[in-house]
């Protein structure tokens, strides 16, 4: 896609910041996107290339600590824009613009929601500080594999935009696009970002997330009990609220391998004490035992960054299998790392 198109992508650091795969990341990949200070620090020391800070909301301390660490800092309002500019006059400068227009299956993912803060609406505002800015950032997509929609969005922001497109040298097109999904017509892709990067004269941005780490990750459980009520229930040693967050919030079922003719039927759970602490349903080949091991798929992409310490439930380990079939264990967590994170 870079080679055909030219645009630049960006690891989206909120999905993924495991840092000990950095090193092979990095020959894909040109630099790294963030939503705060730490994770702007992370991606300049840890990954290199281009760093790009956004934030919804700034403080003074953090834009004089970014600025350290920066090479473009987008700002989600012109207020904050016009406050902070004199602070970071040197860098690129970019402004978020809500498009109006958006692709999500959750209301709660969805950038352009009704009410939603993020990014600015009204083209007076924008055109206020035209001369401020060198780019832009329509993110406006969240977990987005419909090609067709995806055009038809940017047909629109083409054309209710060319004010300030052709005025600024970049535009980043956030995250959100599922490009790398089997079967999404990438050389369609191609065509519709080089189309809009020649009309504009930009260097365009992507910020891909999950599109990147998507089946990159596993975690790996084993089962501690087995009970039943009403159908047979295997407790893992894991938690949706604290090791897969965003389980419980989108209220989606894990990737387990499931045979749809399999005679054993179990509702796989976690063990902390929220009684909806469920994983899902599930049929197997035979029955489960007390350590068995049961693998979840996908799980690379809005875990590690969202773990917590929810029960005092062990976290698991970070582990990396290199390309040469070597499992390397890069991080284990104790009670220290538990102690320490209160207070």
């Amino acid at each position: 896609l870079k080679k055909k198109t030219g645009v630049k992508v960006l690891l989206a650091l909120k999905c993924f910041s495991t840092w000990s795969v950095f090193n092979l990341m990095r020959e894909f990949l040109d630099g790294t996107t963030s939503s705060s200070l730490y994770e702007t620090r992370l991606g300049y020391e840890k990954f290199g290339k281009e760093t790009h800070a956004y934030c919804v909301g700034y403080k003074l301390e953090e834009i004089q600590e970014i600025k350290k660490y920066a090479k473009t800092i987008i700002f989600n309002s012109v207020s904050q824009l016009k406050r902070f500019y004199k602070e970071v006059k040197d860098l690129d400068i970019g402004l978020r613009i809500n498009p109006k227009v958006s692709y999500s299956q959750y209301d709660l993912a969805d950038p352009a929601r009704r009410y939603s803060r993020l990014g600015v609406l009204e083209e007076k505002e924008i055109k206020e500080v035209i001369n401020l800015i060198d780019g832009v950032m329509f993110h406006f997509n969240c977990e987005n594999d419909n090609f067709e929609n995806f055009s038809k969005n940017l047909d629109y922001i083409s054309e209710n935009y060319e004010f300030v497109l052709t005025k600024v040298d970049w535009v980043s097109l956030g995250g959100g696009i599922y490009f790398t999904k089997r079967g999404y017509p990438l050389k369609e892709f191609a065509k519709k970002l080089s189309w809009f990067s020649k009309k504009f004269k930009v260097q365009l941005y992507l910020e891909p997330g999950e599109t990147v780490i998507t089946e990159a990750g596993q975690l790996i459980c084993k089962v501690v009990d087995i009970v039943h009520n009403e159908i047979d229930i295997a407790i893992i040693d894991a938690s949706t609220e604290a090791h897969m967050l965003d389980l419980l919030i989108y209220r989606t079922p894990a990737k387990i391998k499931s045979y749809p003719e399999g005679k054993y039927k179990y509702m796989i759970a976690g063990r902390s004490c929220l009684a909806g602490d469920v994983f899902g349903i599930y049929n197997f080949n035979k029955k489960l035992k007390i350590g068995d091991i049961i693998k979840i798929q996908d799980a690379a992409g809005y875990t590690m960054v969202k773990k917590n310490w929810f029960n005092g439930l062990q976290m698991p380990s970070i582990v990396i299998k290199r390309l040469n079939g070597q499992i390397e264990v890069v991080r284990r967590f104790t009670y220290e790392d538990y102690l320490y994170s209160l207070s």
